[in-house]
This record gives structure tokens, C-alpha cells and sequence, in this order.
């Protein structure tokens, strides 16, 4: 744009989509068409290496992690002990992100991972044939979670404070660590069958409709 319009870069400002100077302006479009056409790359890369590790596997000592992150989910379930169907009413969730730069986006993450990790533990079944080769190898061999087994109620919250690492602004990764938290909703799902009778239950994952059915039965017998 600099060199097109004869004015220099400190004179040009991005602002409201465009891109201006006092007298001119043009589309943030434009003016990628006109880097294009002269051959000017607009991209960038770049490389993260995790500081102050070590790990030493024969000692099992060491710091293979540079942070932690943390999180806490209460789930709420019901279960049909005629037929072992189930679902989940509602889940609430604090999770620590330290310093979010997009808590809408982490937020987002959060519900997701949670759902997956529910979808993980009560939906999503491996199965082998005598030859030891996987069979449920997709989603149209095995059941993912769908937008309806999302809770009735999702509650997610971030927990304000800080990374004290030095981490980029002091935030913290959201994408894995809530995956973990799809636990509670197995956990509840224990604690139903659990209240069919006076044992708890050794409920296999995934917690499948008949697995459910099977442990409500053992507990009934117990």
C-alpha cells in the first residue's frame, strides 16, 4: 500500500476494515490483492518451546509439565432402570484458563471437551472382531455425541486468576485439560445405578445403555 499510493507506512492506518491515509483509503481486500499481485507474502510463521523441562524416564524424576491445569464439574443424570437409557440434566463447571485472552472462545472449548469426554465414557464403544481388527473405526460404526445429549443445563465458568507461569499473557491451554471433566457425568451415572440398591456398581466404560441395564440388575441382586 506504500508503495501504490507514494506515502510512507507510518502514514497508513488500519481502521474499521480499511486501510487509510488522510486523503485515500481502500479495503483490507484490496489492498491483500495488491501484496499478491506483488509478490509480498502477508504470512507468518512461528515456533513455542516449552521452557524449564526435564524428565528423566529410568529415575522418574523430572518436570515434564511447565503448568497445571485445573477444573471442577458437578453432573446431574437420569437413568430409565427398565431399559438402562440415560441422560444428562445438567453439569456445572469451573475451569481454570488463567488469564483467558477469548473467554467466549474458552468458554466454548469448555463445553466442548466436556461433551466429548462424556460422549467418551457412555456412548463411544470399541468393538473387535476375532481377528483383532477394529471395527468401530467412525463415526458411522460407533455413536458420537449429538447437539441433543449436550446437558439441559450447561453452566461454565472460568476461574479468574492468573497463570503464574510465564506463560503468553498468562493464560492457559483450554483445548485438552476440560476433556477430563466428561468424568463427572460417568461418576453420575455410577451414583444412579448405586441408588438402585445398597452396592455400588463395577459400571464398565462406556457406560452404554446396557451396561447400565446389566449394573442396575447386579445392584438390584446384590
Amino acid at each position: 500500500v506504500s508503495q501504490h499510493w507514494g506515502v510512507k507506512p507510518a502514514r497508513i492506518v488500519f481502521e474499521n476494515g480499511m486501510v487509510r491515509t488522510r486523503r485515500r483509503k481502500m479495503t483490507f481486500a484490496e489492498a491483500a490483492r495488491l501484496a499478491y499481485e506483488a509478490r509480498i507474502s502477508l504470512s507468518a510463521t512461528g515456533f513455542y518451546r516449552t521452557p524449564s523441562l526435564s524428565w528423566d524416564r529410568m529415575a522418574g524424576r523430572g518436570r515434564p509439565f511447565f503448568y497445571f491445569a485445573y477444573g471442577a464439574a458437578i453432573t446431574e443424570v437420569v437413568i430409565d432402570t427398565l431399559t438402562g437409557e440415560n441422560r444428562i440434566l445438567r453439569s456445572d463447571i469451573l475451569h481454570d484458563a488463567g488469564a483467558s485472552l477469548n473467554p467466549a472462545l474458552d468458554i466454548g472449548q469448555v463445553e466442548g471437551a466436556f461433551v466429548q469426554g462424556a460422549g467418551w465414557l457412555t456412548t463411544e464403544e470399541l468393538v473387535w472382531d476375532d481377528t483383532g481388527r477394529l471395527t468401530t473405526h467412525a463415526p458411522s460404526t460407533y455413536k458420537i455425541p449429538a447437539c441433543s445429549d449436550r446437558p439441559d443445563i450447561f453452566n461454565v465458568a472460568l476461574w479468574p486468576g492468573e497463570n503464574r507461569e510465564n506463560t503468553i499473557y498468562r493464560s492457559k491451554a483450554v483445548g485438552e485439560p476440560p476433556f477430563m471433566l466428561g468424568i463427572s457425568a460417568f461418576l453420575a451415572l455410577s451414583d444412579a445405578v448405586a441408588s438402585c440398591g445398597r452396592a455400588y456398581p463395577a459400571l464398565d466404560a462406556p457406560a452404554t445403555p446396557e451396561r447400565i441395564l446389566a449394573a442396575v440388575q447386579r445392584v438390584r441382586g446384590s
